[in-house]
């Protein structure tokens, strides 16, 4: 058997290991989900109208779901990073350096299953939105295509970093508090209000930082906002995530087990 074929037969059972572990114990990424649909719900129903500055709550609704789709990723990839730390610390990796697998079928078992649950995750919050009065009516096809491509390209992005922070984890509890990032980032970019509506001097923060870009490329591709170089921001901070986080990923589960 070939080195490819054997790293695809290896990254398919990996992969198969880590779906079966997210159906068994479900509760996990359900609790997950409740952060943006929550978010979502009070936002809209809560502070909608006032939110909106006076555009009223349909219009709220369509400027915030690009956003919490965004947020659902990087909810979702927080279990993730227990997963993998779960895995670290229970001995199931030395155990697996010592098989005669393809090693980077495990760290592609995780990632691959963790961008499938992410996923799914958007397209279940996507339904709560648009059974809250979301609608994206102008949108072509291929930016539908385009929009899915960047959701993605972003899972990837954040789970390798998600993976990174698992393997560099003491233990579960330590990587879902490393990888609280990931769920407040969104809180500090243009999800859900403006960048021009912040304070002068935190707007910088909130636009020089992954989120806002892919959050406004989003937005433009579903709603026909004016996307500008976000679009070239945004794909370059996901190839970057992806490449700095596999590397770190990858350099640390090779690194011999003291």
């Amino acid at each position: 058997m070939s080195s490819f074929s054997l790293a695809v037969r290896d990254s398919s059972t990996m992969l198969r290991r880590n779906l079966l572990h997210a159906r068994r114990y479900p509760s996990l990424t359900l609790n997950l989900l409740l952060t943006p649909v929550m978010l979502l719900l009070l936002f809209v129903y809560i502070f909608g109208d006032t939110m909106s500055g006076g555009a009223g709550r349909s219009a709220y609704i369509a400027y915030i779901v690009p956003g919490i789709l965004l947020m659902t990723i990087g909810s979702t990839v927080v279990g993730t990073a227990v997963s993998v730390a779960t895995d670290m610390n229970e001995g199931i990796i030395a155990r697996f350096r010592t098989m005669a697998i393809h090693r980077g079928s495990v760290l592609f078992g995780h990632v691959v299953g963790s961008v499938l649950q992410a996923v799914v995750s958007v397209v279940l919050v996507g339904a709560v939105g648009v059974a809250m009065g979301f609608r994206s009516t102008d949108a072509t096809a291929v930016e539908w295509l385009a929009a899915l491509g960047l959701l993605v390209l972003f899972s990837l992005a954040v789970t390798w970093i998600a993976v990174g922070m698992g393997m560099g984890s003491p233990n579960a509890e330590a990587a879902s508090n490393n990888a609280m990032p990931l769920i407040l980032l969104p809180l500090i970019s243009s999800a859900f209000v403006p960048l021009h509506s912040m304070p002068g001097w935190f707007q910088p923060i909130a636009r020089y930082q992954p989120f806002t870009p892919a959050i406004e490329t989003l937005r433009g591709l579903l709603l026909g906002t004016e996307i500008g170089n976000n679009g070239w921001i945004a794909i370059a901070w996901c190839l970057g995530l992806t490449v700095l986080g596999h590397r770190w990923s990858k350099a640390q589960f090779d690194r011999d087990p003291e």
